[in-house]
């Protein structure tokens, strides 16, 4: 079953870490992998290219279906593979709904995120402005506070109710990559208890990105 498949996949990568923590999740160990280093640009190799045009990660495959979006790879995943391991789409409609709401406004804090963090990356020198600078720090800070309020008025321990979900397996790689960047824990008390809380669920714990043990975060996301 999981021989039929393959994973190219970067250390760090919340997109790449989604996949491997679903594939954890619905024991669907024994599969095909190779990890790249992006900063060699491994992930414009020929071999990722051959599956993902826009040489990007992850780039996974099951028999000949090729899913190289890490949401479409989680779904598929938990679709084909629903008797297998964890059960990630809770059966009560209103907690089936928050999951889906969730998992997609994962997507927006993704972005502010990565708009704050590689800024200087992504924008050329002369094209940088302090103003934007600003703005793009004032409106992560304001998701982040919005997440902070859904966990704080949230009747379970995840992110959709009581039962970790495709939500929590799409938007924590996120979340921890928040604190590797240092975020304050202090300042977001229940974001900082929901990170805390799954760093030993087993398909998080095994899927740890390696980079992360033999290295010290950064403090870009000290002040948000």
């Amino acid at each position: 079953m999981a021989k039929d498949m393959t994973l190219l996949w970067g250390s760090g990568s919340p997109p790449c870490w989604r996949v491997v923590i679903a594939l954890e999740e619905k024991n669907l160990q024994g599969y095909n992998q190779k990890l790249l280093d992006f900063s060699k640009g491994e992930h414009k190799s020929p071999e990722v290219m051959a599956m993902n045009p826009r040489g990007q990660l992850p780039a996974f495959k099951h028999k000949d279906f090729v899913l190289n979006e890490s949401y479409g790879a989680c779904m598929y995943l938990e679709n084909q593979f629903k008797s297998q391991g964890n059960k990630l789409i809770p059966d009560c409609p209103a907690e089936q709904a928050m999951m889906y709401q969730r998992m997609f406004e994962g997507l927006t804090l993704h972005q502010k995120m990565v708009d704050v963090i590689y800024y200087t990356y992504k924008v050329p020198e002369g094209e940088r402005h302090d103003c934007a600078v600003k703005r793009n720090k004032e409106a992560l800070t304001a998701e982040i506070k919005l997440w902070e309020g859904y966990l704080q008025k949230g009747s379970g321990s995840f992110l959709a109710g009581k039962t970790f979900s495709l939500a929590d397996v799409v938007v924590y790689p996120g979340v921890a990559y928040f604190f590797r960047f240092g975020l304050c824990e202090e300042r977001y008390p229940k974001l900082a208890a929901y990170y805390n809380s799954l760093k030993n669920r087993p398909s998080i714990k095994a899927s740890w990105p390696p980079t992360w043990l033999e290295g010290q975060g950064q403090d870009t996301l000290k002040d948000v």
